[in-house]
Formats: structure tokens, sequence, C-alpha cells
């Protein structure tokens, strides 16, 4: 049986009405916390996409738009009030990536990028866990600590080869090869970045290869 909070396999509208109609006419008092639930559930997804979709437009025309921060933070409430921790971290890892990619505040985001990873780690949702350990080694590199910077760097990059998410094995690794073109290791880019070509073609990441490209043009320069 599926519960009230849970919006897999019905029709959310449909719930959200009996629930309406149990307690506005058979006085069923319960039924109001139990739509919460409903909607709740149907809400937060909503609010995560809309914010996901906002934070792609900044990075195509570099224009803030505030209400991202927003959506991402009404995301991590609802989450938590469904005491969904993969969700809340997720949402609690975008909320990061507003301060530290879109408002420029490395040390703004560190403590949400702390959070998610701590919160999806209990859950071993190892893809969100992934990303937030990513930024926080870029908030390292920003820092001046280019040693923690590498071993963050390099934990995203296997946490997301055992879960076989490819395209962003491959993302990892170009940020390694940009650390390691940073320290001057040109021998260690150019290897990071011919790991990273292998994997971006075998699963057709075309935005990673030409990252790639942009990367190997630096580095052998």
């Amino acid at each position: 049986m599926t519960n009230d909070g849970d919006t897999r396999g019905q029709d959310w509208v449909a719930r959200a009405g009996e629930l309406f109609e149990a307690a506005m006419f058979d006085g069923d008092g319960s039924a109001l916390d139990r739509s919460d639930g409903v909607l709740d559930a149907v809400e937060a997804p909503l609010c995560m996409a809309r914010g996901k979709v906002l934070h792609v437009r900044f990075l195509h025309d570099h224009a803030a738009d505030e209400r991202e921060l927003a959506l991402f933070e009404r995301a991590a409430e609802l989450y938590g009030r469904l005491e969904d921790a993969s969700g809340e971290a997720e949402a609690l890892f975008w909320i990061g990536c507003w301060y530290q990619v879109v408002k420029d505040d490395g040390p703004g985001g560190v403590p949400y990028f702390e959070r998610s990873y701590a919160l999806a780690q209990t859950v071993d949702d190892r893809k969100t866990m992934s990303y937030a350990i990513r930024h926080l080694g870029f908030a390292d590199r920003d820092a001046g600590d280019l040693d923690r910077a590498r071993a963050r760097l390099t934990e995203s990059v296997s946490l997301r080869r055992a879960i076989g998410f490819r395209p962003g094995e491959a993302a990892g690794l170009v940020a390694l090869a940009h650390l390691a073109a940073e320290t001057g290791d040109r021998t260690a880019a150019l290897r990071h970045l011919d790991e990273a070509q292998a994997v971006a073609e075998a699963c057709g990441a075309k935005a990673v290869q030409g990252w790639i490209e942009q990367a190997r043009t630096a580095a052998e320069a």
C-alpha cells in the first residue's frame, strides 16, 4: 500500500483531491496533515528542477536570478520535513553552488557543501557526495590548499567511478588536470586529460569533450 506522502505510482492530484474531500466533507481532520505530505513530495522535486534550470541558465548567460536560491532553500526545507536525507543533501549542495558559483563567494558555500556531504554519507548517496566533495576541493584550491584540493577532487572521481557516473568521472578528471597544470605538472595534466577523453568518448559526453579540448590547449601552451 502506498502511503499518502509517496506520489510514485499514483495520481497525486487525485489523491490530494480525495484528502481534501475527506477533510471538507467527511470531517477527517487528519487528512489535512496527510495532504501536506502528498503536496510536499511533489513540490520538493519541482523546486529542485526549477532551481537547476535557473542555474544552467546562469552558466549560459551569467545573469543571476535570485529565485534560484529561494527554490533550493525551499527544496531543502521540504525534503527535511519529508525526512528525505538524499533530497535534502542535494538541495544543500545546490545552495552551496549558489554562493560559490553564482555569487562568487567560495567561503559562503563551504558550510553547505560540508552539510551536504555529511548528510549524503548517512544514506550512502555517493553521487551527491561526489558533487559536494568536488566543490569543497574547488574551495580548497581557491584558498591555496592544493594538496587538500587534489585529495578531494580525487575522492570525487573515485566516487563517480564506483557508481558508473561516467560523464561526472570525465568532468572530475578535467578538474584534476586543471589543478595539475596550475601546479606545473604538465605530465600529470595531460595524463588526466587522456583518461578523461577516453571516458567522455565512451559515454558520449560531448560537452565534457569540449572542456577537455580547452584544457589540453591550455596545458600544451
